[in-house]
């Protein structure tokens, strides 16, 4: 049985039967949900990427699974509707983003979730542990330690010895950012700077938060990770060098549309650990018993153009270690 796949809202196609033995009922399809919290622009390689990691695991497209996508604006109320809409017709649901995460937890659905680009699982208290997640979730989280943060933070001082004071900029509500935060606190003191927390509900506060920035007399940008400020972070890349600031993200996207740097994993590459995790799932295993993996890999992206903009000139030091300098 075929269906016809289209993206926007949803997409999704009709795929055959799996194997014997592949999966738990193996008299039906298994039905996976998918919830991107971005723009099908931004979130279309998120939702191919994971459309091949499973295909790669032996869950191909045209085959043995039904794959209904979703994208969703990155407000809480938004994605949990979008959840609940899909939950009756799903077997199983991939969220990306803590937003997505929390709107997940926030449903209360029984049904077996796998999470991406999560901040902090246990901390947020999607699982039990990282070892042991102990529920219906299990996934693959964003950062690899309360510690990143913090070399974000190091990696500005670096290029700018005397920075003093740096504006921290998240989503308000999104827990994400008490993380970052506790993060800061452990470093700042050390590196002499003190941060200004400064926060948006949409994209339309963006220029009244650049106006507290620039009253704060921050010298730099940091950019908390998630779900809006990644839907808006070209925005928050432009107001940022307009205002002379130089930025530190956690998207490398964001560093190509013009912001200063970033650290982070590879979005991208967090679907194909997902991938295999769907596939213990399909065949039995509980997500309670899967493990959740984080990020083996971090990537360093230096803006020079936008440095230059600046009037900036990055240590080879940092050059050295970056994994794209884009000039």
């Amino acid at each position: 049985m075929n269906r016809r796949a289209f993206l926007g809202l949803i997409y999704g196609a009709a795929l055959a039967l799996p194997d014997a033995g592949a999966a738990q009922q193996p008299s039906k399809d298994w039905r996976i949900g998918q919830v991107i919290v971005a723009t099908p622009e931004q979130g279309g390689i998120l939702a191919t990427a994971l459309e091949q990691g499973l295909s790669d695991v032996g869950y191909a497209q045209g085959r043995n699974i039904v794959l209904l996508t979703q994208f969703a604006s990155p407000q809480p109320d938004k994605v949990e509707e979008t959840i609940r809409s899909l939950v009756p017709k799903i077997d199983l649901l991939v969220v990306w983003s803590t937003m997505g995460g929390m709107a997940a937890k926030k449903v209360g659905s029984s049904v077996p979730t796998v999470f991406l680009s999560v901040g902090a699982p246990v901390e947020d208290g999607f699982v039990q542990s990282l070892a042991h997640p102990g529920g219906n979730m299990t996934g693959i989280t964003f950062e690899a330690s309360t510690e990143t943060y913090g070399k974000r933070l190091q990696l500005l001082k670096e290029i700018m010895p005397g920075l003093k004071r740096v504006a921290a900029l998240g989503a308000v509500g999104d827990v994400n950012v008490g993380f970052a935060m506790t993060s800061f606190d452990r470093v700042a003191p050390n590196l002499g700077i003190t941060l200004v927390s400064v926060g948006i509900r949409s994209a339309g506060d963006l220029e009244a938060a650049f106006a507290r920035i620039k009253e704060s007399q921050a010298e730099a940008l940091i950019v908390i990770a998630g779900a809006l400020t990644y839907t808006v972070g070209m925005q928050i890349a432009d107001l940022a060098l307009a205002a002379h600031l130089p930025s530190c993200f956690a998207f490398k996207e964001l560093v190509r549309a013009g912001g200063l740097m970033s650290l982070g994993p590879d979005l991208v590459a967090l679907a194909g650990p997902a991938a295999a995790q769907i596939g213990k799932i399909i065949k039995g295993t509980s997500p309670a018993d899967i493990p959740v993996e984080q990020p083996t890999r971090y990537e360093l992206y230096i803006n020079l153009k936008t440095a230059g903009l600046l009037n900036l000139t990055i240590p080879q030091t940092i050059l050295g270690r970056a994994d794209e300098v884009i000039e």
